[in-house]
């Protein structure tokens, strides 16, 4: 798509919510591209690039406006006031759901002359189909739901914590097959859960990993509080194959491609989300081999274990979010709670004809009377809703 539009004489910008993300998008734009003649730039907080050859961030803004950048990938970056496009034909968003509306709307009107381009919007993380109608309710929807290389075989456990043992036993042999595992805790720093329990944080398993259960191996650690330097060096060793384990927090979560990952053990693991939970799953496996994701709860109640289970019973993301949907239950729309008794809005949700009827009739109304002239009540609805909110 991105090629097809610089063709035809635009640019595109390509926009991720991490740096780690951003400079693989990069890194795949500039391999897929270049026998082309395509100049393919790279602008984050601390990095700027074009092509292979490292920039100030001034010359990347020149070289923008005067058009000589064709594809431009970066983080929140783009969305700066002096980030101008003479020529942005596409903007396209990656893991969405980590954006909000402003951001999207900013970005697809990066034109100079405040002109809106051709909008794509990416997710991995599974959503019910009623809930994407409705948040989504201005795009088209199309869903991908097969894998790129096959079936994954990703086999999932929950595992106790008197097995913890015959786990790390299970990691070492992988290990010295050839294989990479993951680590990942809910936090950086040791803290409790607003319950008073512990909850497990990646500066201590690092240390407790590297000092009393694999001494031998090289272990690294990433998390958000790392300057982008730190991080590049290590998840660079980590794909050569110097570091064999990463202890990490869900920074890993959205989009990083390691080959030969295959082990994931999460900690603290009802401390995630269920998509979540997906997305780094998402992470071993990734070149068709077999894979095994191990989760590890600190505690183990009714609704925790039935959680958790949801995952082994989901043969795909879609069916995960209908089933999280169904055990959390959907929480308030108007409100502050986003899980239990749901208010009339959200219940109506549930009723999929509903929400594409009402979908569609929204969209009849609005392109007959944008302003809502002709629907006072529904107006004042609205403007009442914009003041409850804020």
């Amino acid at each position: 798509a991105s090629f097809n539009v610089v063709k035809a004489g635009w640019q595109v910008a390509f926009m991720a919510p991490t740096e780690i993300l951003a400079k693989q998008h990069f890194q795949s734009f500039s391999r897929f591209l270049k026998n082309f003649n395509t100049k393919i730039g790279l602008l984050t907080k601390n990095f700027s690039q074009i092509n292979e050859e490292k920039v100030k961030k001034k010359e990347i803004l020149e070289k923008l406006l005067k058009k000589e950048i064709d594809i431009l990938v970066g983080t929140h970056s783009l969305i700066e006031e002096k980030v101008k496009f003479p020529k942005l034909g596409l903007a396209i968003l990656d893991e969405q759901h980590r954006f909000g509306i402003e951001q999207r709307a900013k970005l697809s009107s990066q034109n100079k002359e405040g002109l809106f381009c051709h909008f794509l919007s990416m997710t991995a993380t599974p959503i019910p189909r009623t809930l994407a109608l409705t948040l989504y309710g201005d795009l088209d929807i199309s869903i991908l739901d097969q894998m790129p290389k096959g079936e994954r075989k990703v086999i999932t456990k929950i595992v106790s914590q008197k097995e913890r043992e015959k786990i790390y036993q299970f990691v070492r042999e992988k290990i010295n097959e050839g294989k990479k595992a993951f680590v990942v805790c809910p936090r950086i720093e040791e803290s409790k859960n607003p319950l008073g329990e512990e909850v497990k944080a990646v500066k201590k398993e690092f240390e407790y990993l590297s000092k009393e259960v694999f001494p031998d191996i090289k272990i690294g650690m990433v998390h958000g509080k790392m300057n982008s330097k730190d991080t590049e060096k290590v998840i660079k060793d980590f794909v050569n194959g110097e570091i064999k384990i990463l202890v990490s927090t869900s920074i890993i979560e959205v989009g990083v491609d390691i080959p030969k990952a295959s082990i994931l053990i999460v900690e603290s693991a009802e401390s995630f989300g269920l998509a979540q939970l997906h997305q780094l799953r998402g992470r071993i496996g990734r070149e068709g081999e077999e894979a095994f994701c191990f989760l590890f709860p600190s505690k183990t109640t009714k609704k925790i274990k039935e959680r958790l289970k949801a995952i082994l019973r989901a043969k795909n993301g879609f069916q995960l979010a209908e089933l999280d949907l169904k055990i959390r239950g959907p929480g308030e729309f108007f409100g502050k709670k986003q899980w239990g008794m749901p208010d009339v809005a959200m219940e109506a949700l549930k009723n999929i004809k509903l929400v594409e009827k009402t979908r569609n009739l929204a969209k009849e109304i609005l392109q007959k009377d944008p302003g809502l002239k002709n629907f006072p009540l529904l107006s004042q609805k609205i403007k009442n809703i914009k003041i409850n909110l804020q």
